[in-house]
């Protein structure tokens, strides 16, 4: 697993408004034909009623860039699935998880060519549940949200046609949230290393010593606001859009117009590297180098600086994420599995959606000693692996620092269209350049953000 897939999966979640003929739902339990976005599909799979059949047919598979590092875990999860279900089989498929997943798996849904069982984030999931192309979990198995943590569970919920919440995902794994750090730079620059601040503001105040001490010659993060928007606004409790989801209200809280302007004061201070302000690169590589003090705030990114750069790595401690006004932990944005609502073997696809996602199989990926991710499911978290490490290692810490955080935090990640957060973006891009001020930014973001929430209705 490459650290950049679940760094891009906690440091913001983008959505796609899908517009497909046939949008939504119909039908009802039994055999026939019913309808699934677009698509002709069997009666069972839509409308009211438990999903019933036999578990006997091929389904295909699809996880996002895991068959490289994975492919010993996910082959034996296969084969012991076929072993209880003689008559299934299960065909897998890797997707490179590229900028463009939502969009090609929009197209393969419109095509009724979806996967059966598929690994989609939250950009994607919203896109399909508008359309209707997603099962219908809790409906069609009413006992599926059981092993789960309340939280992830809620996480699972999306929005169809008729803006009615359904659970259309299984909560998977998620990489959780916190500061990773080059403890020689922080020290260079008169932070403490064992004492993380507890707001963002206080972050900020860290980064700004840190430009003072590294005069260009390293820095403090990068600059792209693209990796804190929604994020950070999310963690300091700033509601981003109403909660119908159809306006932006974020410059109404004063606290958007400080945030803006510590972002334009760090930039110009020189806590930020001035190529990365619209760069979409992440810090692993500047980080890796020694010429970035915080990294990504994806626990799994340990990992990669671990395999990439030794040197960094021993200099490398991990710390709580600021809690901010939110009081807990961010648990960030979980990956998902969903079942699509065009399978042709549904039964089998649910079956083994639900055995994939069990306790016992997450605990056992999450075990495996070159990841640092986390389980959905609340065994899980209960296992010792979790709840007893030992170890001092960065990669040690991490899963310690996570795992005692994931039971009470929430996965409190907020859905923008890739329209709506580049807009955003821009505006505060252009403050932090010195070409508008933050309040003016603000406010001309939220203006711009409301037009395409209009026009996307």
């Amino acid at each position: 697993m490459r650290a950049g897939r679940l760094t891009a999966s906690v440091a913001g979640i983008i959505a796609l408004t899908l517009t497909a003929a046939g949008c939504g739902l119909s039908g009802g339990s039994g055999g026939g034909d019913g309808t699934a976005g677009g698509c002709k599909v069997d009666k069972g799979n839509v409308g009211s009623g438990k999903l019933t059949g036999d578990v006997k047919g091929q389904i295909t598979f699809q996880t996002t860039n895991l068959k490289k590092d994975f492919g010993a875990f996910f082959n034996g999860v296969i084969a012991s699935f076929e072993k209880a279900h003689p008559g299934a089989k299960v065909k897998w498929i890797d997707d490179p998880g590229d900028n463009t997943f939502t969009q090609r798996t929009v197209a393969d849904a419109q095509a009724c060519t979806m996967p059966d069982v598929i690994n989609v984030n939250a950009p994607t999931a919203t896109a399909l549940t508008k359309a209707g192309y997603l099962l219908n979990l809790s409906v069609k198995d009413p006992e599926v949200a059981k092993p789960f943590v309340p939280s992830f569970w809620k996480s699972a919920t999306f929005k169809d046609a008729s803006g009615s919440a359904v659970h259309t995902t299984l909560p998977w794994y998620t990489g959780g949230v916190l500061l990773t750090y080059n403890k020689d730079l922080l020290e260079k620059a008169g932070v403490d290393p064992a004492k993380p601040p507890t707001t963002l503001f206080g972050l900020f105040a860290d980064y700004e010593k840190i430009a003072k001490a590294g005069k260009g010659t390293f820095y403090a993060t990068m600059a792209n606001p693209v990796w804190r928007i929604p994020s950070d606004f999310d963690q300091m409790n700033i509601k981003t859009l109403s909660a119908d989801g159809r306006s932006a209200v974020f410059a109404n809280d004063p606290r958007t117009t400080q945030w803006v302007a510590w972002m334009a004061k760090l930039y110009k201070e020189g806590a930020m590297p001035k190529d990365s302000l619209s760069s979409s690169n992440d810090p692993s590589t500047l980080y890796s180098q020694g010429k970035v003090a915080y990294g990504s705030t994806n626990p799994s990114f340990v990992r990669f600086v671990k395999q990439n750069s030794p040197s960094v790595y021993d200099k490398t401690a991990v710390g709580q994420q600021p809690y901010d006004a939110l009081g807990r932990a961010s648990a960030g944005a979980p990956q998902y599995i969903s079942v699509a609502a065009t399978s042709k073997h549904a039964p089998v696809a649910l079956a083994f959606a639900e055995f994939l996602t069990d306790a016992e199989n997450q605990t056992a990926w999450c075990k495996d000693p070159d990841v640092v991710i986390f389980p959905t499911t609340t065994d899980s978290l209960n296992d010792p692996f979790f709840q007893k490490v030992t170890g001092s290692d960065p990669f040690s810490q991490a899963r310690k620092l996570v795992a005692d955080q994931l039971k009470t935090a929430d996965t409190n990640q907020t859905n923008l269209s890739p329209a709506v957060q580049n807009a955003i973006v821009g505006q505060v891009q252009l403050a932090m350049q010195g070409k508008k001020s933050p309040a003016q930014a603000v406010k001309d973001a939220q203006a711009k953000a409301n037009d395409l929430l209009k026009q996307a209705g």
